[in-house]
């Protein structure tokens, strides 16, 4: 049966609004622009912690970059509850071992499944010990992330490291929109590509046929 994502996190958030809590929650971010809406919707009602641990990005002027952007926007913006950063290890080779074997899959193939686990397991892991209640991911916000497939990962993830996972597909009730907008309001810097430099070089490849037509 397909589950909805969206109203899981309804019933999440008005089950904490009557018992009148503010739960911790580790918010894994891919990059600012993605976690802006995340954070503005879900700062009403968690003390977040937004968790940048993406050793995928290509090259590392873009992973600093980016991570710059997301402390930049924090910092910025006006939560009802408090947000605060953690940057994870740049560990680029335990990314390259992860996704040996799967260089030549497409985009959207079974490399960015192996991708997406990687660093879900990494905030499941930081969750835990940083004792939180909650821990989630902004990836279901791209129309190009497989929100069922996320969910699946962060639902064994939370049995495995005991730490709840938030369901969630955050391109509902136009999530990606008004990420485009509040990137557009705080003059955020917006990738064209993933972060890997598999998907570098096939933005490339298609900036270069676009020219050439």
């Amino acid at each position: 049966m397909k589950q909805n994502y969206q109203l899981m996190l309804e019933e999440t958030i008005r089950e904490i609004t009557e018992a009148n809590r503010v739960p911790r929650l580790l918010l894994h971010s891919c990059c600012a622009p993605c976690s802006s809406y995340c954070l503005e919707y879900l700062s009403d009602y968690f003390e977040i912690t937004v968790f940048y641990y993406n050793p995928n990005i290509y090259p590392d002027e873009e992973y600093f970059h980016r991570a710059r952007e997301q402390q930049a926007f924090i910092e910025r913006f006006p939560a009802k509850h408090p947000i605060s950063f953690v940057e994870g290890d740049f560990d680029k080779e335990r990314f390259f071992q992860s996704v040996k074997g799967l260089e030549n899959e497409p985009e959207r193939g079974a490399r960015c499944n192996v991708c997406y686990e990687l660093r879900l397991g990494e905030a499941a892991q930081m969750a835990r010990e940083m004792n939180m209640d909650y821990f989630t991911t902004t990836l279901s916000i791209s129309p190009m992330k497989d929100a069922a497939l996320l969910n699946e990962f962060g639902s064994k993830l939370e049995a495995e490291y005991g730490v709840k996972y938030l369901h969630s597909d955050f391109k509902k009730k136009n999530g990606y929109k008004r990420s485009c907008e509040l990137s557009q309001e705080y003059g955020m810097y917006r990738q064209d590509y993933c972060g890997c430099v598999f998907s570098y070089n096939e933005s490339k490849a298609r900036r270069m046929e676009q020219k050439g037509q």
